[in-house]
């Protein structure tokens, strides 16, 4: 078998299927997935994930129409990322924090309890991989661009405290099932942790200098 092409050496790329038979879609998947777990999602390229799979980068587009797709699908996210961020942010700051978690309840309330994401929050502990793949998704590819047409400063550190509530919630409510969370009803959890989620993102986080 031959060895992966070094990271800046040209590989020759191909249309519609690869040679061997294999599908030109799971190509792209099976690059994506080493592409964003090595590079993080904003260091991956359509054109690196294409040369790794050999294809042409047409084929990004043809089959998944954005990177942020791609990125979704390599990680069998059954939702569109696009569309979660235009419903989080169509009401502006105002209630912003009530419609970020309903949207990732419904999300993953309607994924049989969570699905593939209960799945990735099962391994973020012993696999490097996961753990990757599960910060750049809830914070490069959902939180961050919301942070950034919201919150009044501090972007990055805001978005990571909404991330910590976000992935918190998922591995009590569908991994650990921890009662009465694992039970509560939607509405039940948006009314208790959206004001939290609002204030990290909308509110005043205080001072990040020590204290004299």
């Amino acid at each position: 078998m031959s060895s992966r092409p070094e990271p800046d050496t040209p590989v020759k790329r191909r249309r519609g299927r690869r040679s061997g038979g294999v599908d030109t879609r799971a190509g792209l998947l099976d690059a994506a997935r080493a592409e964003f777990a090595e590079r993080g999602f904003d260091g991956a390229t359509v054109r690196r994930i294409a040369e790794r799979a050999g294809v042409d980068p047409a084929m990004v587009n043809h089959w998944f129409g954005t990177k942020e797709k791609l990125f979704t699908a390599s990680m069998d996210m059954p939702l569109d990322p696009l569309a979660i961020r235009a419903e989080v942010l169509a009401g502006g700051p105002d209630g912003v924090g009530e419609r970020v978690v309903r949207g990732f309840l419904t999300v993953w309330d309607a994924a049989a309890g969570g699905g593939a994401m209960a799945a990735l929050l099962r391994s973020v502990t012993t696999h490097d991989f996961a753990a990757r793949m599960l910060r750049e998704f809830v914070t490069r590819v959902i939180l961050r661009p919301v942070a950034d047409r919201v919150a009044p400063d501090r972007h990055a550190e805001r978005g990571a405290l909404v991330a910590s509530q976000l992935i918190g919630i998922g591995m009590m409510r569908y991994v650990v099932r921890l009662e009465p969370m694992a039970s509560a009803s939607r509405e039940e959890l948006v009314t208790a942790i959206a004001p939290t989620v609002q204030r990290y993102l909308t509110g005043n986080l205080g001072s990040t200098k020590p204290d004299s």
